[in-house]
């Protein structure tokens, strides 16, 4: 499956592929991000918040940083809404199953597109065909951690650490491009905390997200999936990646 964590990254952090150096993988790190994958695969529906920051260079070849906050909500298989707040504003995004619509608050116009299938099968259908972009959605691909060994020379788990107040399991990934860093939480809920990318070289391009406010399996009313255009929003067309 493609991978969305490194992939968002990827698309402002250039990667040349893995290195041919020895590998070295703890069994540790591997339990752990095994267990997190197992967890988050057993949810029949989650809410969270997540706060990103993106490192791009500017026409200067000057670091600017990019914030934006996203609330999520996902039930399983099929359903998925989402609103971000970001240096472009502020859209939301909903998934019935069946369609996905993107509306622009700021612009007051909405594209709707035909992606049958689950949330996995949508994301993949949507970042592929228009680039789209889904807050902390490798986590919730069953191959996370095939993908993370595949990408990565060396995986360790460099012991417990706190994060805003939370013990965490903090676990190092590296290859010779790039540096991954990611907490999971140590309570009986092993969900992500935080991750970090660093890019090896150009400026040191940074990608980071926090998860805030995990909700485990909510009552989440099928209305919430479905986009109600507001008055006067304008249909618009978007053209697929070539």
């Amino acid at each position: 499956m493609k991978k969305y964590v490194i992939t968002l990254a990827l698309l402002t952090l250039p990667f040349c592929g893995q290195s041919q150096a020895a590998r070295q993988i703890d069994s540790a790190a591997v339990y752990i991000l095994d267990r997190m994958a197992d967890i988050i695969g057993e949810l029949e529906a989650v809410s969270f918040n997540a706060e990103t920051a993106t490192d791009r260079l500017d026409d200067k070849q000057k670091i600017e940083t990019h914030y934006s906050t996203s609330h999520v909500s996902m039930q399983g298989p099929d359903k998925m809404v989402y609103q971000r707040f970001g240096n472009k504003g502020k859209h939301g995004f909903w998934f019935n199953g069946t369609y996905a619509s993107m509306y622009s608050f700021k612009e007051n116009n909405y594209v709707t597109l035909e992606s049958p299938g689950n949330i996995i099968e949508m994301m993949d259908d949507l970042h592929t065909r228009f680039g789209f972009q889904f807050p902390a959605a490798d986590f919730f691909y069953p191959s996370f951690t095939d993908d993370i060994l595949q990408d990565f020379n060396t995986l360790e788990y460099m012991g417990k650490t706190m994060v805003d107040g939370e013990d965490c399991f903090y676990i190092r990934a590296t290859n010779e491009n790039m540096h991954f860093q990611l907490w999971i939480s140590s309570s009986n809920w092993n969900l992500p905390k935080r991750f970090i990318i660093i890019q090896k070289g150009k400026q040191n391009l940074r990608f980071e997200s926090v998860f805030k406010d995990w909700d485990i399996n909510p009552n989440l009313p099928n209305t919430i999936f479905e986009f109600l255009p507001p008055p006067n929003a304008r249909l618009i067309d978007i053209m697929e990646k070539s």
